[in-house]
């Protein structure tokens, strides 16, 4: 079975799902951390059958999920190899790069004066804000004062970002746009380099009634080697991102790019997908999960979108023949039973399906997130760029 082949690979990111803290958690203050696990033991309905036939709650145990007796997927625990525990160090690692030098935060204090002074220079508008907040919060407090004067909210989170709001219909899109652009130029110097600008259009027009659209853009840093993505492509395959997949890989590697409105129109989006005849990988991030619940700290919402995507999951499934490989995985944990609104570092799950599969079961942890790259390279006959990690798994897989 080890030489086994497959003509199409849809890797699936369930953004900030953990399964219970790393090893090295203490050293991120995370010591007791489990996404999955404390949504589990806060909610009273977990209704996940698809998962639950795949096998997820043989690898973590739910209070609502009996185990599968005869599990359809393999399923392991994986721990991350690089430094940090944000979305792109997550998804660059599973495709080979390994992250030591983590990327700078400006959580304490907001931005260096110098920053928002050149900030301001050059694109014209007043900073406000410049500190550490919510989203939404920011909104009320600030969105009414930028409507009326132009200025630019910015703000930070306990990620390495550098966040724009802007209001679709008095600052303009491509305003905000523009000025991310800016900021992403201005952040690309090593003192203030964050690991992503993004724009954050909203709508309304005062406190209370304020909502964020979909028309979000991450201007993040490129990754800093060639990945998985760059070596499929290079072998003439298909890399169909969906979400934001492009912009974490700042399009490296991708040969075309579905922008979804949340992640049930992801889901929708791949399923779509999986009804086209391609060749390649289907690389996918639903970040509903961590956006909408996990930094608002709210387990029953996060709940309510594991059912959502369980559902999208089961029109999935059937799509998928002998030829198709399902990896569903995240790229860090952030529970939303924890103090504060920061990602959190724990372990993340590795579920591998094909009905192409005779076996199924636990197979040993990982090291490194690094094994999803390296294992699709390996099935479909490409060599991982030099410089990379991960070893594939593919002779665990019957």
């Amino acid at each position: 079975m080890a030489e086994k082949t497959f003509k199409r690979a849809f890797v699936i990111v369930l953004d900030s799902l953990g399964i219970g803290n790393a090893k090295d958690a203490r050293e991120y203050h995370d010591a007791g951390t489990d996404t999955l696990g404390h949504i589990s033991d806060t909610v009273e309905t977990l209704d996940i059958p698809n998962l639950q036939k795949l096998g997820l709650a043989n690898l973590h145990p739910l209070r609502q999920v009996p185990k599968a007796e005869h599990p359809l997927a393999y399923y392991a625990r994986m721990n991350e190899a690089s430094h940090g525990k944000d979305t792109m160090t997550g998804h660059w690692e599973m495709m080979g790069l390994k992250t030591v030098k983590p990327f700078i935060t400006f959580t304490d204090h907001g931005f260096p004066p110098e920053l928002i002074a050149e900030l301001e220079k050059r694109t014209g508008h007043k900073v406000i804000g410049n500190k550490s907040a919510s989203g939404t919060a920011i909104l009320d407090e600030l969105g009414e004062e930028e409507i009326a004067t132009g200025h630019m909210i910015v703000y930070t989170s306990a990620d390495s970002v550098l966040q724009i709001c802007g209001n679709e219909e008095t600052f303009g899109l491509q305003e905000l746009y523009r000025c991310c652009e800016i900021a992403r130029e201005l952040t690309m110097k090593d003192e203030w380099k964050v690991g992503r600008v993004i724009a954050r259009p909203y709508v309304g027009k005062k406190k209370g009634e304020f909502k964020r659209t979909s028309n979000r853009h991450d201007y993040a840093v490129p990754p800093f080697g060639e990945t998985a993505l760059d070596a499929l492509k290079e072998a003439g395959l298909d890399v169909i991102s969906v979400g934001k997949i492009n912009d974490i890989f700042v399009g490296h590697g991708i040969t075309e790019a579905l922008h979804s409105n949340s992640s049930v129109h992801g889901m929708e989006q791949t399923i779509e997908i999986a009804k086209e005849d391609f060749h390649g990988l289907c690389f996918v991030n639903l970040v509903d999960f961590d956006a909408l619940w996990g930094h608002r700290r709210n387990p029953v919402g996060y709940a309510q979108e594991i059912e959502k995507f369980d559902k999208k999951l089961g029109e999935l499934l059937p799509l998928l023949g002998e030829d198709d490989l399902l990896i569903l995985t995240a790229d860090h944990g952030n529970d939303p039973t924890y103090t504060g609104t920061d990602h959190t570092r724990e372990q993340v799950p590795l579920v591998i399906y094909s009905k192409g599969f005779e076996g199924s079961g636990e197979l040993p942890e990982t090291n490194t997130f690094a094994v999803i790259g390296a294992t699709i390279a390996d099935y479909f006959g490409v060599k991982m760029p030099e410089g990379t990690i991960g070893t594939s798994i593919r002779e665990e897989l019957k």
